[in-house]
């Protein structure tokens, strides 16, 4: 279990790290900016390199909402549940303080400013979307989050692609919801970020517990007794 808690915090560090570092130091950057496409495929880079490095020691959930949905599918035992998450938000929290040591750097910086990635709804949103947006496309996109991630490592799937499968799922989810929310689906990511922006984006960070988590375990249910092979 040690080996599977550190997998997972090693993990989440790296997604937080990777994701929410290129939103905060690299979209908008004089000229060079990469602009949501490469925040999403940061994002999504993040998890597919971090599923093959330690996915073969704990799984590779890196998200409180995925390990809970797996275990709804009934693929994780109870008994996981609890370390795996605390390992995750500790993971998510070390690669926030990593970054605002890093971003302090430039002159003028500002955390609470610059929103450090948070995510958010109304006045938050990127895009100016309300909170039923933010409830609906978190809860949606998790969901089916789930659903690829319970196809993909699937014993009748092709071996070895599942981290490829995953990876481009969180790329297109990124890319279909950053201009709503700033793209949770995880709220060890949604933590980590609010806690280091410290105002607005700790209010409203119950809804990038809620929805997520609920998306998590309802692609799970689905997948487990609708799609899944009898006998599994």
């Amino acid at each position: 279990m040690l080996k599977k808690i550190a997998a997972e915090f090693f993990g989440t560090f790296w997604l937080v790290f990777g994701g929410c570092g290129s939103a905060l130091l690299a979209a908008a950057y004089p000229q060079l900016g990469i602009g949501f496409a490469g925040v999403a495929l940061a994002f999504g880079l993040t998890v597919l390199t971090m599923a093959y490095a330690v996915g073969h020691i704990s799984g590779g959930h890196f998200n409180p909402a995925v390990t809970l949905g797996l275990w709804a599918g009934g693929r994780v035992t109870a008994s996981a549940v609890v370390p795996y998450i605390l390992a995750q938000v500790l993971g998510g929290i070390a690669a926030g303080a990593a970054l605002l040591l890093i971003a302090s750097g430039k002159p003028g910086f500002d955390a609470a400013a610059s929103g450090f990635a948070a995510n958010g709804f109304g006045a938050h949103s990127p895009g100016g979307y309300s909170l039923l947006s933010a409830l609906l496309i978190e809860l949606l996109l998790t969901a089916f989050f789930l659903l690829v991630i319970h196809g993909a490592t699937d014993k009748k799937a092709p071996a070895g692609f599942a981290p490829l499968a995953i990876g481009l799922a969180l790329t297109l989810i990124h890319l279909i919801s950053i201009p709503v929310t700033n793209t949770s689906v995880n709220p060890a990511r949604s933590t980590a970020a609010a806690l280091f922006q410290g105002g607005w984006a700790l209010q409203q960070l119950w809804v990038f517990w809620l929805a997520p988590v609920a998306g998590g375990c309802l692609g799970g249910l689905i997948y487990r007794f609708l799609l899944q092979s009898k006998g599994e």
